[in-house]
């Protein structure tokens, strides 16, 4: 089993009135992440713990020794939010980000929907191993591949992707094999829109422990404007 250590941080910020943000940090069953409740409708905290709930439930539930399927776990999971946006919100509905990580044997799996994020920093390198689901981000690739897209600037951040959409998410799955030294940050936008990817690298490299790590990460966001609701999650690999 690979030995681990792990710490997760929420902050509402100076801005919101609520916290919708949630996060995994289940050192036993091995699940980190975050869920990040969509601004601008109603229902944003609910359903990202409904999101913790579901995704969590499911795989401590898994007899032991069985792979789980995140994308079946998270197509159930956006139905079951969208059941609740009928009861909390039926005009409107509620939704949520999410990236979640489990760690089974040697390998970190992850399942990503949204714009919240994952980075690994391995070997002096950070790199973000999530993309983001947004109308701007989207655009991008899509001209990548030679496609004429146009999108309004008032629309660059929306989300294409969420948990609670009406029709099962296009879900990434991303996997990487466990090695002595890895670090992992998962982070919701109210981070990674306070601090650039640059300067999250290094106050990650920095550190001595995740709990410190966190905690630089998530202060720094919060004394740059807290503009949202700042959370993180970060994983050292010690050993495997």
């Amino acid at each position: 089993m690979p030995l681990l250590r792990a710490a997760a941080l929420t902050d509402i910020g100076r801005v919101r009135r609520k916290n919708e943000d949630r996060f995994f940090c289940d050192k036993g069953a091995c699940i980190f992440g975050i869920a990040d409740g969509v601004g601008g409708l109603p229902g944003g905290a609910e359903a990202a713990q409904h999101t913790v709930d579901e995704i969590s439930g499911a795989i401590r539930s898994l007899p032991p020794g069985q792979e789980p399927n995140l994308t079946a776990i998270v197509h159930h999971t956006n139905e079951s939010v969208g059941a609740l946006g009928q009861r909390i919100s039926p005009e409107r509905g509620i939704a949520t980000t999410v990236t979640v990580g489990i760690v089974r044997d040697h390998s970190f799996y992850l399942a990503h929907v949204g714009d919240s994020r994952a980075y690994l920093l391995r070997t002096g390198e950070f790199m973000r191993i999530t993309e983001d689901h947004s109308v701007e981000n989207e655009a991008r690739l899509r001209r990548a591949k030679g496609e004429v897209v146009y999108y309004q600037e008032a629309n660059r951040n929306a989300l294409t992707r969420c948990i609670g959409q009406p029709t099962p998410p296009e879900v990434d799955l991303i996997t990487r094999p466990l090695l002595a030294g890895d670090r992992y940050l998962f982070c919701t936008d109210g981070v990674t829109r306070m601090i650039p990817d640059s300067e999250l690298g290094e106050l990650l490299g920095q550190a001595d422990d995740p709990d410190t790590a966190i905690r630089a990460i998530v202060s720094l966001a919060v004394r740059r404007g807290g503009l949202d609701n700042a959370t993180g999650v970060i994983v050292f690999v010690d050993e495997v």
